[in-house]
């Protein structure tokens, strides 16, 4: 899958149409045409929140001429309750959650996946940071560097 930059200054005027909403502009991907973007606010994100968004991103990607002359498709949603964590700020809102973890190990170099509790998110200049997280079945306390992490996502807890 090849995924296209967004510029700098029209991800800023997506966080700008956000927040005007009352949300909070979370993660853009483009990928093969699809355009999405992932919203979020503290009380939950609603489908006219969403709606809402992608009435006022449409026209704002009609003026940039967004995509030039292809056609590509807009997706306003939230990110679920199962949420990716995409970056330092999602690592540091989420501490003491339920996490799935999936990240590559020093030695041997392999992919590992691990469920546990997010304990702690250090910020480190300038490769981003490493979170700690207390795997659930072994006790087992695993510090990952963020540019180790190939995916991590919130967890379902009932």
């Amino acid at each position: 899958m090849s995924q296209t930059a967004i510029d700098a200054n029209l991800e800023a005027e997506f966080a700008e149409v956000a927040a005007s909403s009352g949300c909070e502009l979370v993660h853009v991907d483009y990928q093969q045409g699809k355009l999405q973007i992932f919203l979020d606010r503290p009380q939950g994100v609603t489908v006219e929140d969403c709606q809402s968004v992608s009435k006022q991103l449409s026209a704002l990607l009609d003026v940039t001429e967004f995509g030039g002359s292809k056609s590509y498709v807009l997706e306003v949603s939230s990110p679920g309750l199962d949420r990716q964590l995409f970056g330092p700020q999602d690592y540091e809102r989420f501490r003491d959650h339920l996490v799935r973890v999936t990240f590559f190990t020093s030695e041997p170099r392999a992919k590992k996946t691990i469920i546990g509790r997010l304990e702690d998110f250090r910020s480190l200049e300038p490769d981003g940071g490493q979170i700690t997280v207390l795997e659930s079945s072994t006790d087992t306390r695993h510090q990952i560097d963020l540019a180790d992490i190939k995916i991590a996502r919130l967890e379902v807890e009932l």
